[in-house]
């Protein structure tokens, strides 16, 4: 298994960041993680769309919940053609729970909780705290990767325009 150090850091704290390192213009990695209605979901369940897939730590954090909210509203000035995930290693009970407290509606959340497929494929799983490190990849509707962002400090949010740049020439 690869482990990768010194990409993030957790609270001022280097963390140890599981699975491959995965780099623009390589075909993404296929996951298998769970909705809100506990039903499985791949890569290829939004084939032919850009995803934009926001990996967080935890849904029901201040920090989290920012960075959801914020997707969510430009989900509305996105294309039919484009979807927002969500992926945490949050129970799908909790993340449909914070969803309906938070009104989205917009963005898709999923969980990792199972087996950890989707953090260790896409490189993203911290092995000290057994969650997701913070970090946006836009995929396009070719599964080919486009734009590939790690927040170096988990606790900061992504930068949304560079994410939002990358979706327009998808």
């Amino acid at each position: 298994m690869n482990e990768r150090k010194g990409v993030v850091t957790f609270k001022g704290k280097p963390v140890t960041l599981v699975g491959k390192e995965l780099k623009v213009g390589e075909i993404a990695p296929d996951f298998r993680l769970t909705d809100n209605s506990m039903s499985p979901v791949t890569l290829a369940t939004y084939a032919g769309k850009t995803r934009i897939i926001s990996a967080v730590p935890s849904i029901d954090t201040p920090v989290c919940d920012t960075e959801t909210r914020r997707f969510n509203q430009e989900a509305s000035q996105l294309s039919d053609d484009t979807v927002i995930l969500t992926v945490s290693m949050d129970l799908p009970f909790a993340q449909k729970r914070w969803c309906g407290a938070a009104g989205i509606d917009r963005v898709i959340t999923l969980s990792d909780y199972r087996d950890s497929s989707f953090g260790v494929s896409y490189g993203v799983l911290m092995e000290e705290l057994r969650l997701l490190a913070r970090a946006v990849f836009v995929v396009g509707p070719d599964d080919v990767i486009r734009y590939i962002q790690f927040v170096p400090e988990v606790t900061s949010e992504p930068d949304y325009d560079a994410v939002f740049k990358a979706v327009k020439y998808t």
